[in-house]
Formats: C-alpha cells, sequence, structure tokens
C-alpha cells in the first residue's frame, strides 16, 4: 500500500513508518522536522514536511496518490492539549484533505479512556480510579473526544483505535483487541504493538466505522 503517515516522529509513529516498511509499503511520513525520524534514505520512505498539519490546503501533495492514511498525532501534556489541542483541529483539516484527494481509508489513534468502562473492571476501578484519569488528563482525552467527533462525521472508512497506557518495547503480535469496548484489566500495551493494530486495520473489513479497544 501507499500509505501517509502523520505524527511520524512520535513514540507510535515512528514504529507506525518502521513497521510499515518492513511490510513492503510505500510510506510518506509527515514530520515537522526531519531530524527526528529514523530511517530517512529508505528506497520506500518519503520525508514531507508539513509546518501546520491543520491547513487542509497544505496537505494535498502528502495525499494524493495514496491508498491509506495513519495517524498518531496526539499532545504530548495536559498543558499543550490546553493551550492548543493537536488532534481534534488536525483532523479535521486532514479528512477535508482526504476527501479532495480521494483518499479513504483512515486509522487513527485515540485512547482507551474514551472508551466504556469494563465491568469485569470492578467498582473501585470503575468508580474512582477511571474517573480520577480523565480528570487529571481532562484536556488530553477532550482533544481526542473532538477528535473522534470528527472522524465519525467524516466520509472516509475510519477506525479508531484505542490503546491503555503505552509503554516501550518490542512488538510481540499478542495484544487483545475489541470492537466498540475496551478489554478488561487491559492496564498497558507496547507503542510496537499499537502500530501493529494501526496497520492492520487498514485491511481489516470488520474494523472501519469502529473504535478498537487493544491491550497486553
Amino acid at each position: 500500500m501507499r500509505i501517509t503517515v502523520f505524527g511520524a516522529t512520535g513514540g507510535v509513529g515512528r514504529e507506525v513508518v518502521r513497521q510499515a516498511l518492513d511490510a513492503g509499503h510505500e510510506v510518506t511520513a509527515v514530520v515537522r522536522d526531519p531530524a527526528r525520524l529514523p530511517g530517512a534514505g529508505h528506497e520506500r520512505l518519503r520525508v514531507a514536511t508539513v509546518a501546520d498539519v491543520t491547513d487542509a490546503d497544505a496537505l494535498g501533495p502528502v495525499l494524493r496518490g495514496r491508498d491509506a492514511v495513519v495517524c498518531a498525532l496526539g499532545a504530548r501534556s495536559n498543558k499543550q492539549a490546553r493551550l492548543a489541542p493537536v488532534a481534534g483541529p488536525a483532523l479535521g483539516a486532514i479528512v477535508s484533505a482526504m476527501d479532495r484527494a480521494g483518499v479513504r481509508r483512515l486509522s487513527a489513534v485515540s485512547a482507551a479512556p474514551l472508551g466504556p468502562d469494563h465491568e469485569d473492571d470492578g467498582a473501585f476501578t470503575r468508580a474512582v480510579l477511571m474517573p480520577l484519569l480523565r480528570r487529571a488528563l481532562r484536556d488530553v482525552y477532550a482533544d481526542l473526544a473532538v477528535m473522534e467527533a470528527v472522524i465519525g462525521a467524516s466520509g472516509t472508512q475510519w477506525t479508531v483505535v484505542r490503546p491503555p497506557k503505552l509503554l516501550n518495547g518490542p512488538r510481540t503480535g499478542t495484544y487483545r483487541r475489541a470492537v466498540d469496548a475496551n478489554l478488561p484489566r487491559g492496564r498497558s500495551i507496547p507503542r510496537a504493538d499499537v502500530a501493529d493494530a494501526l496497520l492492520s486495520t487498514l485491511t481489516d473489513p470488520t474494523t472501519p466505522g469502529h473504535a478498537l479497544g487493544i491491550a497486553t
């Protein structure tokens, strides 16, 4: 496939680029600083610098002729999400530019707290821990909620992937998945497995129009 990756220099985004290249795909990595992206110079990797990913007009050149988009954008902190939301405004521009370019398939990373609590997690987790987490990172999750709403209202064949706490480590390929639900006792997952999930949904006919809960 010919895939455009947004957020390519982040922890998940770098894994998406690496795994996509390993799988034989052609990748356009959209970045602000090319120096932060390992692997530049690969014959199937095009690095495109876009200063403002909320400018739909500027995104046309990185989307024309592509088969799919993977988005790994997100605020690095609650303060950043409050002062300058990232995911919501960017996805508004991305889906608009995708429509103009005729690109239909989209996979984007969100977060597990935007999904429903699982009844098997117990009353303390559902009544205390999760509300505290959602309050502590409320601006990050508000930005992601806007992103999900924008994606859901778009004409794309979208899938949203909702991981819990992100860890470093190798791809396992043995993580659990749940369509439109979170996983019981789903506490964490390696970034490499999140990248695997994002890429695998691009060819999975069961996931368009759904949020996918993932966890180890």
